[in-house]
């Protein structure tokens, strides 16, 4: 029998509905001159590990996540490379790209955050909007809530709002040294259009203060300054906990004998540096999603797909688009705080393997779930817990743990609760489709095996080799991005030398995240007018990807 989780190639044994091109490049070893990567998610419950090496996958490994996130990322490692040490040396590896979702638990779970002064650059508008003014109060409380107020910013048009006040921002600072505040969150209005006043407080805080992290709100978020501001603010307490992470992660990698360069995942699924990541903590919040969805599409062979992630607590659905995945263009929710991060337009559930069923006529499925405990509570592992894993069993549609411990189920029950997890998942699917297109689904995560061979409403159904490892996989193959927007006035501006300066700007950010500049590629352009403004208003959007540029050129 097989333990849940333990190998990728022995979680079912139904046939896969379509296995989309699934001849991999064969694995050779990689030799001299070898490009081996090592992609790693660490999530809550399991940290899953894939080696890449010349385009073709040549181990996998997952393994659960112990409270000491770096000694689990030494340990998948090291059980990952030692059986394939002879053909794949240390000294081949290129590059650790590291997804994860330790940020996002600890701000939503209020754990461990640092306390953050907030300085918002708009006076005189905006003096009856205090920053953090909808936060949560145990959230507040739990980095400080400390905030300050100074003359600044500028109009939609980029037009100065009011002039930048060096001695009220060095007043307010000196304030925040007084308080022993290290972790500031700097924002002012329209500054994605221009940054000057941002930068120019930052240079006023490293002054004063010339150890503090400072976060700007124009390197994280959009337009509207509330939710920006929500997103810088978010970022500074988190700071040190990234500090702690990268630190426990490059530890490990020392322990395990691994020299190459170590990379974090972005919201889009690419990648960026350590030390970008040091100071960006948040952009890693969506990575996990996001690289299930890239590495769900690379093992299909598709860049145009609705991928299904299943795991073990939640089912996460989103569009890829030219193997890209697609943004939310509007504010989301995080920890109950609204932002606007560049984040992937995604629609979760909570429907996982792990998820508690309750039988009857009318059957109940999650959001509760069992998670990591699965292997302990789940009925096919002797457990007294019924999941969704025991329903996927105990209809046939997967052979893991004992299926004789679900025979005595009722089979009218089995059935509809069957019903329901196929109708959850058809639902989420149509919760992210745009149009009637028809587009090919993904099935990928260690909980995939819920769904059934079809599923009403979808075509052409993929459930690639590797899928359960498909964020290890996403990470691996990952690109470096850059993005960049601004508003212009096309009755003031010539509309080509405005679209050049974002282009510009968003290939500056991908090459400070560690792209190649001699291949970035624009994926995005994007023109969406602003009917509500004077003269002819647009905003500007440009996303552009590259390849991670070889340490020796770094």
């Amino acid at each position: 029998m097989c333990a849940i989780h333990a190998d990728a190639h022995c979680l079912e044994k139904r046939a896969f509905v379509k296995r989309a091109a699934l001849a991999f490049t064969p694995r050779v070893p990689a030799g001299n001159g070898g490009s081996m990567r090592l992609g790693i998610d660490v999530g809550g419950t399991n940290t899953d590990i894939a080696v890449v090496s010349n385009g073709a996958i040549v181990n996998t490994h997952k393994t659960p996540t112990p409270v000491d996130a770096g000694q689990g990322v030494k340990n998948a490692v090291e059980n990952v490379l030692a059986p394939i040490a002879e053909d794949f040396p240390l000294d081949a590896l290129q590059a650790v790209v590291i997804g994860t979702t330790h940020f996002t638990n600890a701000f939503v779970e209020r754990r461990r955050l640092s306390p953050v002064a907030a300085l918002r650059l708009s006076l005189p508008s905006n003096q009856d909007v205090d920053p953090m003014l909808d936060w949560p109060e145990d959230l507040k409380r739990a980095i400080g809530g400390s905030f300050y107020t100074a003359h600044g910013g500028y109009e939609i048009d980029g037009r100065e709002s009011a002039p930048f006040d060096d001695h009220e921002v060095r007043k307010a600072v000196r304030d925040m040294r007084k308080k022993g505040l290290k972790n500031i969150a700097v924002s002012s209005t329209f500054s994605t259009i221009n940054d000057s006043m941002e930068r120019a407080a930052r240079a006023v805080i490293l002054e004063e203060i010339p150890d503090a992290n400072v976060s700007l709100s124009s390197r994280l978020g959009g337009l509207g300054l509330i939710d920006r501001e929500n997103a810088a603010i978010i970022n500074a307490s988190l700071r040190y906990i990234g500090l702690e992470l990268v630190r426990s992660i490059g530890a490990a990698m020392e322990e395990a004998g691994v020299s190459a360069p170590v990379y974090f995942s972005q919201n889009d699924g690419s990648l960026m540096s350590a030390n970008y990541a040091l100071r960006h903590p948040a952009l890693t919040f969506a990575s996990g999603p996001a690289n299930s969805m890239r590495g769900g599409a690379r093992l299909a062979r598709i860049d145009n797909a609705i991928v299904v992630d299943i795991g073990g607590t939640t089912t996460d659905v989103g569009v890829l688009k030219d193997g890209q995945p697609r943004e939310l263009n509007l504010p989301g929710e995080l920890g109950g705080v609204r932002t606007n991060f560049r984040m992937p337009d995604l629609y979760s559930t909570g429907l996982g393997g792990g998820s508690i069923v309750r039988l009857g006529d009318s059957p109940a499925i999650g959001p509760e779930s069992v998670g990591g405990d699965l292997r302990k509570e789940a009925l096919v592992f002797g457990g007294k817990t019924l999941t969704a894993t025991d329903i996927a069993v105990a209809a046939g549609r997967a052979t893991i743990g004992d299926p004789a411990l679900v025979a005595g189920l009722p089979a009218g029950a089995v059935a509809r609760a069957d019903k329901l997890i196929q109708q959850k998942i058809a639902d989420a699917i149509d919760r992210v489709r745009i149009n009637a297109t028809p587009l090919p689904v993904v099935m990928v995560g260690g909980g995939r095996i819920l769904a059934a061979e079809t599923i009403q409403g979808v075509g052409d159904l993929i459930t690639p080799e590797f899928a359960d490892v498909a964020n290890a996989v996403g990470a691996a193959f990952a690109q470096v991005s850059g993005a960049a927007e601004k508003t212009a006035d096309y009755s003031r501006v010539n509309r080509e030398e405005a679209i050049s300066e974002v282009k510009e700007n968003a290939m500056r950010e991908a090459v400070a995240a560690g792209a190649d500049p001699s291949g970035l590629r624009i994926t995005e352009v994007e023109e969406i007018p602003l009917p509500y403004a004077a003269g002819k208003m647009m905003r500007i959007r440009v996303k552009v990807v590259g390849e991670l540029l070889a340490e020796e050129n770094a």
